[in-house]
């Protein structure tokens, strides 16, 4: 019987020293991005990432803007922006001080507004 309390205790102890959102959702989402044609390089805030079709892992706390390029197309730009959910920030109150903390530092409490981005790129005409 003592074990069992002991292992409750541990339990309620592990979950009110993490945040909900972090716990049950994590702080990151995949975002596949694709374009047509396929091959677009990818830009995400600036920086290379690779051709499409591309699958990345993005941290739900920052907003992003991606850009799609190909050598004889107009450059695409995408912004993927994220919100804070409110039923997260509810949990963590009701668990605690520690809880609101963690979600807030580690972004648990975000989502992306976006989880699939297919930009149609336009071709871009010659100078004639």
């Amino acid at each position: 019987m003592k074990k069992t309390v002991a292992a409750i205790l541990m339990i309620g102890l592990s979950l009110s020293m993490t945040g909900c959102a972090t716990i049950f959702k994590g702080t990151t989402e995949r975002v596949s991005l694709n374009s047509e044609p396929h091959g677009a390089e990818v830009y995400v805030n600036d920086a290379y990432v690779g051709d499409t079709p591309l699958r990345l892992k993005l941290e739900t706390k920052h907003a992003y803007r991606i850009e799609f390029r190909k050598d004889g197309y107009k450059s695409k730009v995408v912004n993927i922006s994220n919100h804070v959910g409110a039923g997260w920030i509810v949990l963590d109150v009701i668990a605690g001080l520690v809880p609101v903390l963690i979600d807030a530092v580690t972004g648990g409490w975000y989502s992306l507004d976006q989880n699939y981005v297919n930009a149609s790129l336009e071709r871009q005409r010659g100078d004639r």
